[in-house]
């Protein structure tokens, strides 16, 4: 009986396993999966810890980057450079003495940039002072006749120098020196004069006014002494800083038609006469030749200049003394030595005019009468000189046979076009 039972328990279990065998043949194995064409980009799958599930990829966009602001200073003086002539870029570069007839239709003929005035601008054709709504309109005349807005400039320094203040109808009295103000009330006189001073010049349609002198003199046998503030290097950068800043209170806003925010001008200083003039001789008669030392400038001369372009004066002056030091050969208004050291040295970025090419000190350095030529090749952004007629020709023939390269142009009117947007000219 066992033995029955033990064969049958062994037939049942084989069966068994036949049945699983025949199962395993009908199921069909699975195709071995076929690589991908060569030309197929396949997703990139991350990498994961075992039993991780894949979830997708958030890859929020880019933020995009915000817009910059644009100056409206640079894009002022930018769409205005680019939409002008080379003859209209050479005249910005002229600060002229205005002409004693046909000022107004010079202004149009050689897109001038500025004039400057003196006493004999002051008065009518007879020979009388102008009346203040006389002066007023003549000036509007100027600026009617200039596609640019001019610089309308005078020597205002007070004392020994002023144009616009002998004109009783303008001012009750001549503007005192710096010397006698400081005299009678110190700071206090000083800073009254450069704010009702400038403003007063505002108010008559004046926009620049070249001073405050910058040199350093403390002896009285100096030519420059009675137009300096006549104390040592230190006291003088004190004096020229506060005059330029108080010199930016005095502003003026245009009032036309009753409108209550009209434009607003403020006035321009020019600092004069760099790289200071010391003890020489006075340039309009002849040449002076300065001996002193490079060491003598940077400790005692420069120190008011500084002060000046700290202050936020917008132009410097540049004198026709020849300075051995710096450079032997060219008086500073015609040096590129004197023009570097200005600009790297002392960091100023503004305008650099010449001092006056008609003076006698620049006519041996030109005498083929390319003065103007020289001034620009130097680094001057503007060039002060009665004989504009003669020598805007001169440099437009200059660019256009390579002399100057219009680039350099193109930066000086730049400059230009930037002190009259600050001024409140160009809008």
């Amino acid at each position: 009986m066992k033995a029955f039972l033990k064969s049958l328990l062994f037939g049942f279990v084989l069966l068994l396993l036949l049945c699983a065998c025949a199962r395993r043949e009908e199921t069909p194995a699975a195709p071995e999966p076929e690589p991908p064409d060569a030309g197929m980009i396949l997703p990139a799958v991350p990498d994961m810890e075992p039993g991780a599930s894949a979830a997708p990829d958030p890859r929020p966009e880019a933020e995009p980057e915000p817009e910059l602001e644009s100056d409206p200073r640079e894009l002022a003086v930018e769409t205005l450079l680019a939409s002008m002539t080379l003859e209209e870029k050479v005249g910005q570069m002229f600060f002229v003495r205005c002409p004693a007839v046909n000022a107004k239709e010079k202004i149009s003929a050689y897109r001038l940039g500025g004039y400057l005035l003196f006493t004999r601008d002051f008065k009518d054709i007879f020979g009388g002072w102008l009346t203040a709504e006389a002066f007023m309109s003549r000036l509007d005349s100027y600026q009617e006749a200039s596609a640019i807005p001019l610089f309308i400039g005078v020597d205002e320094e007070g004392g020994a120098v002023v144009r616009a203040s002998r004109n009783p109808n303008l001012f009750k009295e001549k503007c005192k020196s710096p010397q006698k103000l400081f005299a009678e009330n110190k700071w206090t006189a000083i800073g009254d004069d450069a704010i009702y001073k400038n403003r007063d010049l505002l108010s008559y349609g004046i926009n620049v006014n070249f001073a405050p002198v910058a040199d350093v003199s403390t002896d009285p046998a100096d030519f420059i002494y009675d137009r300096a503030f006549g104390q040592d290097a230190k006291m003088t950068a004190v004096y020229v800083e506060f005059v330029v800043s108080e010199a930016g209170k005095a502003a003026v806003r245009d009032i036309q038609d009753g409108t209550p925010d009209g434009p607003l001008y403020h006035i321009g200083c020019v600092l004069k006469h760099f790289p200071g003039y010391g003890n020489n001789a006075d340039t309009h008669t002849g040449i002076a030749i300065d001996e002193r030392p490079y060491e003598q400038f940077a400790a005692e001369d420069f120190l008011p200049f500084q002060a000046g372009i700290k202050a936020g004066a917008g132009a410097v002056l540049v004198s026709h003394n020849v300075v051995k030091c710096m450079d032997e050969n060219f008086p500073a208004s015609l040096s590129p030595e004197v023009h570097r050291i200005l600009r790297e040295e002392l960091g100023f970025e503004g305008v650099i005019l010449t001092d006056d090419l008609a003076m006698n000190a620049v006519k041996a350095y030109a005498k083929d009468g390319s003065a103007a030529v020289l001034a620009v090749l130097a680094g001057n952004d503007m060039i002060v000189t009665t004989d504009f007629e003669t020598q805007i020709p001169l440099v437009i023939d200059a660019i256009q046979t390579g002399i100057i390269q219009e680039s350099t142009v193109d930066a000086a009117v730049r400059r230009v076009l930037g002190w009259k947007y600050d001024l409140g000219l160009i809008q």
